[in-house]
């Protein structure tokens, strides 16, 4: 369903959201906001919920009034920021999303979008064991591990970067395959391309129930989890001046670096 105008979503639960949501709107109207905008105002997390209700409906420009807002734009001059949503003086890039389809105990079918990682993780305090197949080809028959993450080139600075997977530049077209604690074998990161399916089998999963979240969102007692390209982009807006490749060194690099 199309929209008449533009949309500004402000984290309900972030202060600093709020207030510069606010001041962005004391310089611009509603009706200013180019139609197939959606602003969001929030941290990383929030933008990836917006995303998850609206799905492909807008191009995205996120502000960012979180903490590492890796995939929103920096807020120096807010009357600059309203002046360029008016004259939709922006970047727009297509970025790539997964597709999960997921088999649980009940039989019944779970089915996921995710603009940032997809991982499936032990319920308990018992390891996971998971057989993975990754193009037909069998990867590890049974691996005893925490759980494992699928993270997409934006998504592989968050998650599976902690869990010591590369951080992947977003303009790359990859599927980032991290184990989360693997205990044996040591299945290292993997990096696929877009096309590549992703198949998982939760071995004796009564006795070690594992779960799938996707963007946040999860789902318990999962069997099989299956993992592709989705087929639709999600657009999103980078105003001028916006560097991917300085943002990836200066918001995950240096702050590891003994500069």
């Amino acid at each position: 369903m199309g929209y008449p105008q533009g949309v500004i979503r402000a984290d309900p639960l972030n202060q600093r959201a709020i207030n510069l949501c606010q001041e962005l709107m004391a310089h611009l109207k509603p009706e200013d906001i180019p139609a197939e905008l959606c602003v969001v105002l929030g941290g990383d997390g929030y933008l990836l919920k917006v995303i998850s209700e609206l799905s492909s409906e807008f191009t995205y420009l996120g502000l960012n009034a979180g903490h590492l807002g890796f995939m929103l734009n920096e807020v120096s001059d807010i009357a600059g920021v309203a002046e360029k949503i008016k004259a939709a003086s922006y970047t727009v890039r297509e970025v790539p999303r997964l597709e999960v389809v997921a088999e649980d105990m009940d039989g019944s079918t779970f089915v996921g979008t995710a603009l940032n990682d997809a991982y499936m993780e032990r319920m308990t305090g018992q390891t996971s064991h998971l057989r993975v197949v990754v193009d037909g080809v069998t990867v590890v028959e049974r691996m005893s591990c925490d759980g494992i993450i699928a993270a997409t080139a934006l998504g592989s600075t968050a998650y599976s970067f902690s869990a010591g997977g590369p951080a992947c530049h977003p303009s790359v077209r990859v599927i980032q395959l991290t184990t989360i604690c693997p205990h044996r074998p040591k299945l290292p990161p993997i990096t696929l391309p877009p096309q590549a399916v992703i198949e998982v089998e939760v071995i004796d999963g009564h006795r070690r129930p594992t779960r799938v979240v996707v963007d946040g969102v999860d789902h318990d007692n999962v069997l099989k989890v299956r993992i592709t390209e989705h087929p639709a982009e999600i657009r999103m807006a980078w105003l001028e001046g916006h560097n991917p490749t300085a943002n990836l060194i200066r918001k995950l690099v240096l702050p590891f670096s003994d500069r």
